[in-house]
């Protein structure tokens, strides 16, 4: 049987994730926001950790913008790229390693730490508080954290609408309707307050919750939809001014969890 690291390594050997957040409205939605509140708590400057990394989307922006960028990404592919796009870049350092043991890092190391993708494929319980709890070590007193993750309703409704409705409830959810997490998913999803109290008793502060992408995936597939360049401007901002509102959270697929370090 796959392990965890195998069964992750073997999707994105074979996905294009370098265009993910250019080649769709949804993906380029989900950039927009993020950056938007990486730049609402980090400053040109500041020393900042981005655990899964991937090809480097957001940390070579930030590096570009002269904050201290260390990167660490599990699959070895997308450190290739991430290394092959930053060439000639000072401020950005590349590290292959899992979320879950960040101890080549001291403790209190950074400004900031972005977790921007592990937590979408952590499965077991004692390895989702292993990376949490990493993060939050090598982040300074006062130091901000944003922790992506994927709201299991925002899975069903871009993924499980074209016919497959009942295959993905029964990937997603036990009979009596409770959130599954398991290895074999690949990408898991959950409730929104079920995530949040993941940080209870923990030494951070909530800050906000805030959804990334809304229902742009779910609907972008039909052939009627279409956000002109000259409108995506203005529907980012419409969006940035909704983003947090706690009704809307479950419907977005990709969210942000933002904490403070006490």
């Amino acid at each position: 049987m796959c392990t965890r690291t195998e069964i992750v390594r073997q999707f994105y050997d074979q996905a294009d994730e370098d265009s993910r957040l250019r080649r769709s409205r949804h993906g380029q939605l989900e950039c927009a926001v993020t950056l938007h509140y990486i730049h609402r708590f980090l400053s040109p400057g500041a020393r900042v950790l981005e655990v899964g990394a991937g090809t480097g989307r957001y940390s070579i922006a930030l590096a570009k913008e002269g904050m201290d960028v260390t990167a660490v990404e599990l699959v070895e592919s997308h450190l290739d790229v991430l290394r092959q796009n930053s060439r000639g870049l000072d401020r950005l350092q590349a590290f292959q390693g899992d979320a879950t043991d960040l101890s080549r890092f001291a403790d209190a190391s950074f400004d900031g730490t972005l977790v921007l993708g592990p937590l979408y494929h952590l499965y077991e319980e004692a390895d989702v508080h292993r990376a949490i709890d990493e993060a939050i070590r090598v982040t300074r007193k006062g130091g901000t954290l944003l922790f992506a993750f994927i709201s299991v309703f925002g899975i069903m409704y871009a993924n499980y609408l074209t016919g497959n409705w009942a295959a993905g409830q029964e990937e997603n959810f036990t009979a009596d309707y409770r959130v599954r997490h398991f290895k074999e998913q690949l990408f898991t999803g959950y409730d929104v307050p079920d995530f949040e109290r993941l940080f209870e008793g923990k030494p951070v502060q909530w800050i906000t919750t805030t959804g990334t992408d809304g229902m742009l995936e779910s609907v972008e597939d039909r052939p009627d939809f279409t956000i002109p360049d000259a409108d995506f401007p203005a529907f980012v901002d419409w969006y940035l001014a909704f983003s947090e509102k706690r009704e809307l959270l479950g419907a977005t697929n990709h969210l942000l969890y933002i904490c403070r370090k006490l």
